[in-house]
């Protein structure tokens, strides 16, 4: 029987490694990035701020999820961008995924949130399977709703 993967709550020390899995991250997936350490610097400022929260799985670690926190409009309620989700490609499959999502979920739930938000390609069926599987929908007010669309655009 393997071992539950460990979540922690990623700190300033640990910047140079979210910056190293952020642009691991892009680079797969051909999207443009800046430098990891880059990456590191401003995940450093952002986490200093208090309104984002890096989680981390596994022993290198393996993987990430990178949380933003804002003031909800429809309630007195935080709501929660689950803006990134990476696990490194040699070990998916492991159960590091759903350990970060299920551990989000909880910090999120901790620090106030009532809602959490997230996009993903339609490509990314692994990712999708996971996140209907902890309940999150692309469907507006019930299961047979309108279709909801994530958009987004350079300014």
């Amino acid at each position: 029987m393997t071992a539950e993967p460990q979540v922690r709550r990623a700190t300033a020390a640990d910047a140079a490694a979210i910056g190293r899995l952020l642009h691991d991250f892009n680079r797969e997936f051909e999207e443009p990035t800046p430098p990891a350490e880059a990456l590191a610097d401003r995940l450093r400022q952002l986490m200093a701020g208090g309104e984002t929260i890096v989680l981390f799985a596994g022993d290198r670690p393996d993987g990430l999820a990178v949380l933003r926190f804002r003031p909800a409009i429809w309630s007195l309620a935080l709501e929660c961008y689950l803006a990134e989700l990476y696990v490194v490609p040699a070990r998916r499959g492991r159960g590091l995924g759903r350990a970060l999502m299920d551990s989000a979920i909880a910090v999120a739930r901790d620090a106030g949130a009532d809602r959490m938000e997230l996009g993903t390609s339609e490509d990314d069926v692994a990712a999708r399977a996971l996140y209907e599987s902890l309940g999150f929908s692309n469907r507006e007010g019930r299961p047979d709703g309108p279709l909801s669309f994530f958009y987004e655009r350079e300014l």
